[in-house]
């Protein structure tokens, strides 16, 4: 009998949703909750902003490098075992790196880290492919999404305001242990993989043979180049606006400061939004809406009112997860053969991205200051924009490709 894959009436298709939710918390609450702590680190430890950001930008290095490492794993052993090591495996390295001795051990481990967690963004977008029906995986997928916001912010609300009551070492053990919490959940609820049977003739090759397929698609490309730009201009903005906040201009305390992750929550919303929103107006107008709205929510933190830089990180929160949800499902459609390498090397991009443009503007911060951060954030976004425009079809799925068989996209 043909496997389609779960719908939305099934238990196991909530549980699904559940499960890679609390999965997506457990990994991005530990990926960057040292971010809400950034201004405590730097001045607790002496160094520059652009160093103290190395905490954030070397796990997502870490990311970048394991993501094809681990589709490959996956082929190998499938998809929600490799996830389920990689959640295992980074709870213990989260509390690890809340134990170090010094700045030195802390980005090794944070480096290691992020090759763990790695294992979760890498494979669940294609698990989610191999496991729900092909009519709902945007809107599966946009649940996963709103789900690392959801972590994301967590993280960040958590360490930040700890941190200044009562050090970053607490801190990041508390999100380490709520992190565990999250991870259980996941191990608990994931259901039987029914869409994909793990083979031992996977190989190098194999992965070779998707990554150049993947690379040879102008589309693809593309969509590799939302994710590092659109995410590398993110980060820096999230990095840097609480040494802003902080310094004389605002002079808030670091418990109030930190508090700015609240703004992912408009992340939250948009990212779930998007599976309403592609099937009316496609998938290139949202991702381009999305893009447009992050570069007009980054010239808003240029104004001097408080309340309007809130108002404008809010903006530029939306826009950018509107954009995410809407690349990355676009690339697990696009994708027909390597599916596993596509999505992975988009994760590159991605990750790769947030560590290089994440650490990078630190230096445009400490320099010409903020005016220098938000055009970087700008220029950063027109590029995609441009690119989107020039390489993506703009029909209404722009870049699903030729209808085929659900399944027989799979492998």
């Amino acid at each position: 009998m043909t496997w389609d894959g779960h719908l939305p009436a099934s238990r196991e298709y909530r549980r699904i949703l559940v499960g890679l939710g609390a999965a997506g918390l457990a990994t991005f609450a530990q990926l960057y909750s040292p971010q809400g702590l950034l201004p405590t680190l730097a001045r607790g430890l002496h160094v520059s902003p652009a160093d103290a950001a190395l905490s954030v930008s070397l796990a997502t290095l870490g990311v970048a490098l394991a993501v094809l490492p681990w589709s490959w794993v996956a082929d190998r052993v499938g998809r929600l075992r490799a996830m389920q090591v990689a959640i295992v495996t980074s709870a213990v390295l989260g509390v690890l790196v809340a134990l170090s001795p010094n700045l030195g051990v802390l980005l090794g481990l944070r480096l290691v880290e992020g090759m763990a967690l790695g294992g979760i963004p890498a494979l669940a977008v294609t698990y989610l492919h191999d496991e729900v029906h092909a009519g709902h995986t945007a809107a599966a997928a946009a649940a996963y999404i709103s789900g690392t916001t959801i972590g994301g912010a967590a993280g960040r609300l958590i360490a930040g305001p700890l941190a200044g009551l009562v050090g970053w070492r607490p801190a990041l053990l508390t999100v380490a242990a709520v992190c565990a919490a999250a991870s259980v959940v996941f191990l608990r609820l994931m259901p039987r993989p029914r869409g994909y049977r793990p083979t031992s003739a996977a190989s190098a090759r194999t992965v070779a043979d998707g990554i150049r397929t993947s690379l040879r698609d102008p589309a693809l490309l593309a969509l590799y180049a939302q994710g590092a730009l659109l995410m590398g201009g993110f980060v820096a903005v999230y990095n840097y606006l609480a040494f802003r906040l902080e310094g004389p201009e605002f002079a808030l305390p670091a418990t109030v400061g930190s508090l700015i992750f609240a703004a992912y929550a408009a992340g939250t919303v948009s990212s779930r939004l998007t599976g309403r929103w592609v099937p009316r107006f496609g998938r290139r107008r949202v991702l381009l809406a999305g893009t447009v709205t992050m570069a007009a929510g980054a010239l808003l933190t240029l104004a001097s009112a408080l309340a309007v830089v809130v108002l404008g990180l809010l903006v530029l929160t939306a826009g950018f997860f509107a954009a995410h949800a809407t690349a990355s499902a676009c690339v697990g459609a696009r994708a027909t053969t390597g599916r596993a390498q596509a999505t992975a090397l988009y994760n590159v991009a991605y990750y790769g991205g947030s560590a290089l443009v994440g650490w990078l503007l630190g230096y445009a911060w400490s320099g010409p200051g903020w005016a220098a951060v938000v055009g970087a954030v700008v220029a950063l976004a027109t590029v995609a924009l441009v690119l989107a425009l020039a390489a993506l079809p703009g029909r209404r799925h722009p870049a699903a490709a030729p209808e085929r068989s659900a399944r027989d996209v799979r492998r």
